[in-house]
């Protein structure tokens, strides 16, 4: 059987990216069970809730959900458990400098298989106000009407 290659995206968590923002990004590794893997292989999980946190310096993802093997036994996980991540000594404790400071958060933002592992892609963000998430609407909406013209214009040749 040949070995799997590539980036293969599983969940990604889109409200993250609209109600923080993102300062540094990382990659880190997941530490799973053989139920959970196979039920990634699916392509079932889910972001939204998620959230990390460091413990006795090491970081955890908390609170993601992925749902229970179909085909499993009494050996199925639970599909919200405390998964341990994998980073480096140096990173967690920035991670855990940072968010010590106050205002900073750390948020899961992608999940994947990457040659075959499953990776989680966590960020270091701050939560937005109110008016922030409106902004970047309004931005996101002005960029959208720009481009629709423009390419109506490129449509007309004028």
């Amino acid at each position: 059987m040949p070995k799997e290659t590539g980036e293969k995206l599983i969940a990604s968590n889109k409200k993250a990216r609209h109600d923080y923002l993102i300062f540094d990004t990382y990659e880190a590794g997941l530490v799973l069970t053989g139920s959970e893997v196979k039920s990634l292989r699916m392509g079932r999980a889910s972001l939204v809730d998620g959230y990390v946190f460091i413990d006795r310096g090491e970081a955890w993802l908390d609170a993601a959900y992925i749902p229970e093997y179909l085909n499993g036994s009494w050996t199925n996980h639970s599909p919200r458990r405390k998964r341990k991540l994998l980073l480096h000594r140096k990173q967690i404790d920035k991670l855990h400098d940072k968010t010590r400071e106050g205002g900073m958060t750390i948020v899961p933002l992608r999940l994947y298989f990457l040659d075959g592992r499953a990776k989680v892609e966590i960020a270091l963000a701050k939560g937005k106000k109110e008016f922030d998430k409106r902004q970047t609407l309004r931005e996101h909406q002005d960029k959208r009407e720009a481009e629709r013209a423009m390419r109506q214009r490129n449509r007309t040749g004028e």
